[in-house]
């Protein structure tokens, strides 16, 4: 029950700061798909499936089939929270494609023990109910490709949610710019996150807490807000063949995330911008069997008083292909304050064609030739 009763403190916690929050929508920050999360988030580049949506949404022009389909599911603290993804891509025409996607990441059956007293003053466990805290993220996108030079471009809108119970709710709404070029072997990337800054904002059912609240020397809220400022991904990769017939290849790739909230304990930190760098590697054989690594959320740790290490979390995975079929798995360590919490991963792909019904055209009449007196 502590375990619980630590994430809801947190849930409300984090909406009672109010104003500017360094980790507003942390659960945004996590990724979806697998191989994505195996390549430590290096992915701003290589992203061309639906999980465009999300890593980059100029990615969607890339989609091979008409239609692409993609599934998650995640769970983190020992099962607690669950994260899902559920993401579409529809390709329009050669030269445009559109995007819809899903994110949940919640906790569920927490216990409510603030009836817990009855009117006399005794514990009584029949009042215990229960009820569930999630964050929902409903995205929108587009994207459009220039013909011939290899760049596209795209913008995601992103509608935020979360859920309290019956204690409160907050409504949000952000949007992501995007843009990749693809030249050969050479993929690059940049994501504009929450370019228009975004603004989540929170209203509290006082009335279901107030007096315990009161009672106990809690603050009570009323009204609160988060405010996500913008964050920006480079990413950059290249793919080697090692065969003529291109049997086997490798890809390995770096992404770059610039934040702009102030120091952070990266690599690079300065105020207000600090950039922590994120590598990946695949190695693919035939696109039908790949292997994968990367590593990222590089932070200075104190491992005993006065002494200073540096560490690095590792992630890797694989993934498996049958004709339009992806099936990909990671472990991963997620969460940008965990130190090695890992999860195992998975993630389903499928691409399909919608055939077209080509209506015929009925041809009209013929008329006779007109006959020579």
């Amino acid at each position: 029950m502590k375990s619980y009763a630590f994430l809801f403190s947190f849930f409300i916690g984090v909406s009672a700061q109010g104003q500017f929050n360094k980790y507003a929508n942390a659960y945004l920050d996590i990724g979806v798909g697998a191989r994505a999360l195996s390549l430590s988030n290096a992915y701003t580049h290589l992203a061309q499936d639906n999980s465009s949506i999300y890593w980059n949404p100029a990615g969607l022009t890339g989609i091979k089939n008409s239609v692409d389909v993609g599934l998650m599911h995640n769970e983190h603290f020992g099962g607690i929270v669950k994260y899902d993804y559920g993401g579409l891509g529809i390709k329009i025409n050669d030269k445009s494609a559109l995007g819809f996607g899903l994110i949940r990441s919640g906790v569920d059956n927490i216990p409510n023990t603030l009836e817990l007293l009855d009117a006399d003053g005794n514990i009584n466990y029949d009042r215990i109910t229960s009820f569930s805290v999630a964050d929902y993220a409903v995205m929108l996108s587009y994207a459009r490709k220039f013909p011939k030079i290899g760049l596209s471009y795209g913008a995601t809108a992103k509608v935020l949610h979360r859920n309290i119970g019956k204690f409160g709710k907050g409504w949000g709404f952000g949007i992501d710019l995007g843009v990749q070029y693809q030249r050969k072997n050479l993929f690059a990337g940049v994501m504009l996150r929450d370019i228009s800054t975004t603004i989540t904002n929170f209203t509290y059912n006082t009335e279901e807490f107030e007096e315990v609240f009161a009672a106990t020397g809690n603050e009570i809220l009323r009204k609160t807000s988060e405010i996500a400022v913008p964050k920006i991904s480079l990413g950059f990769g290249y793919k080697i063949n090692f065969d003529k017939k291109q049997r086997f290849h490798a890809t390995p790739s770096v992404d770059l995330l610039f934040t702009t909230d102030g120091r952070r304990n990266t690599p690079v930190s300065w105020d207000p911008i600090s950039m922590d760098p994120r590598f990946g590697l695949e190695i693919g054989y035939k696109d039908i069997v790949f292997i994968r690594g990367g590593c990222g959320q590089i932070q200075q740790m104190e491992e005993v008083p006065g002494k200073k290490v540096w560490l690095v979390k590792p992630n890797i995975g694989a993934g498996f292909r049958v004709k339009s079929i992806f099936i990909d798995y990671a472990l991963a360590s997620v969460g940008d304050r965990s130190v090695f919490l890992f999860s195992h991963v998975f993630s389903l792909r499928i691409g399909f064609n919608v055939k077209k019904k080509n209506k015929e055209i009925p041809l009209p009449p013929a008329t006779p030739n007109p006959t020579t007196p």
